[in-house]
């Protein structure tokens, strides 16, 4: 059975690489491959300019130069907080206390290197552990689902927070996640994945604004879609004329972030609909309506808006649409 087949990437250092994907779908496979805890059959692993895996050649774990930090951070409970980190520094060259302390710097936990993990918070203990495979200086750090753990207030706040240690210190990361949010904002490039395949590979700005395809529009974001003819760089839609991004002809479908769509009165609307629901996220106000055609739509409006269902609204979308293949 294979696992991940045809995956293709390379990084600059110090580039942040987050493979999404569902459950199964081959990224935590893929992170394996690179730290050397599975074998490729075929193919070359390079890190730092140096062969890996591959054409008969096979560098142990322990000889690769990579940081590991998993979702239960693995932490010794035994040991002190800068024990722990100590512990990472086993084959490092150079003076190991002044590193620890360098990286009880950078996770922000000065003052607290005494401190057993079970005193830690869970945003703490995550700090720790990203120090300990810092604190090495790995070519390259792998984390697996590492803000799973994690409520929904501190994910939101660790995800910036690990950001910027790893940007400070200019490593090469690798982030596996199923979360398009948290991929979104951490990433310096996204590799999408689909049953061990790489859908696409690009920055957020690309994979968000130009999908491969429906399949990768719909898991990237929120994604409505509406029937039109492409001639062109225009589609005939029942939005009228919309201009697209990139020329197309014939049957198409176009891709409609909710934040493209515009709610207006019924008479400056390019197309009439009927609110159905609307569900309140305090910066935001999603409202769910249904064209004349009968295409349901998701918008984006904004928190103060109020609508009902049953009310006529008109909607305009006034920005270069995408076309995917119909």
């Amino acid at each position: 059975m294979t696992a991940v087949d045809n995956i293709s990437f390379k990084l600059a250092k110090g580039e942040i690489l987050v493979l999404l994907g569902h459950s199964g779908c081959g990224k935590t496979t893929t992170l394996r491959l690179i730290a050397g805890l599975e074998r490729p059959d075929s193919g070359e692993i390079m890190i730092d300019n140096q062969l890996v895996a591959g054409h008969g050649t096979w560098i142990e774990p322990e000889n690769r130069r990579v940081g590991l930090v998993f979702q239960d951070y693995a932490l010794f409970p035994h040991l002190s907080v800068e024990k722990n980190i100590l512990f990472g520094l086993n084959r490092y060259p150079g003076d190991k206390k002044s590193r620890v302390a360098a990286m009880l710097e950078l996770a922000g936990m000065n003052g607290l290197g005494k401190r057993m993990p079970h005193e830690l918070s869970g945003g703490q203990q995550q700090r720790v552990a990203l120090a300990r495979a810092l604190a090495p200086e790995p070519d390259v750090i792998l984390l697996d689902e590492p803000f799973s753990n994690l409520d929904a207030a501190l994910r939101h706040r660790m995800r910036q927070e690990v950001r910027n240690m790893i940007k400070q210190t200019g490593v090469t990361s690798v982030f596996v996640t199923h979360d398009q949010e948290e991929a979104l904002s951490l990433a310096d490039k996204i590799a999408v994945m689909f049953d061990g395949h790489m859908a696409q590979f690009g920055t957020p700005q690309q994979l968000y604004n130009q999908p491969v395809s429906k399949r990768v529009a719909t898991f990237i974001g929120e994604a409505n879609f509406i029937s039109a003819h492409a001639d062109g760089m225009t589609a005939s839609s029942v939005f009228g004329m919309l201009p697209l991004q990139q020329a197309a002809h014939g049957k198409v479908d176009l891709l409609l972030r909710p934040e493209m769509i515009a709610i207006v009165a019924c008479e400056d609307g390019q197309a009439q609909a009927t609110v159905t629901n609307t569900q309140f996220f305090g910066h935001y106000l999603r409202v769910e309506a249904i064209l004349d055609d009968n295409t349901p739509l998701m918008i984006r409006a904004a928190p103060w808006d109020v609508y009902e269902p049953g009310q006529r609204v008109g909607l305009r979308v006034e920005r270069e649409v995408l076309a995917l293949g119909h």
